[in-house]
């Protein structure tokens, strides 16, 4: 069990972004949360096993919606967290 800590910048506000991260997550069965930075940036704890975060982190990074434009993920292994074996919206 992994958990990556994903910032990730550009045209990613206002555009669906954590709706979409929200239901990629929900196919894939990663836990965690996602919420909107002030800078706007979108930050994502995820956790799960190696692949599926790896499978997650790169069809985010590809835009999940058609008006999102990624520029830039940044992502760090941060400490397990108990989610609750969900993943959540943030404000």
């Amino acid at each position: 069990m992994l958990n990556y800590r994903i910032t990730i910048s550009g045209r990613v506000q206002g555009v669906g972004f954590r709706w979409s991260a929200y239901q990629l997550a929900q196919q894939l069965g990663v836990s965690g949360f996602v919420r909107n930075l002030p800078t706007g940036q979108v930050y994502i704890e995820a956790q799960g096993d190696s692949a599926t975060l790896d499978r997650f982190t790169d069809r985010l990074a590809a835009g999940p919606t058609p008006y999102a434009k990624v520029s830039r993920v940044d992502k760090v292994t941060g400490p397990c967290q108990d989610y609750g074996h969900t993943f959540t919206i943030r404000r």
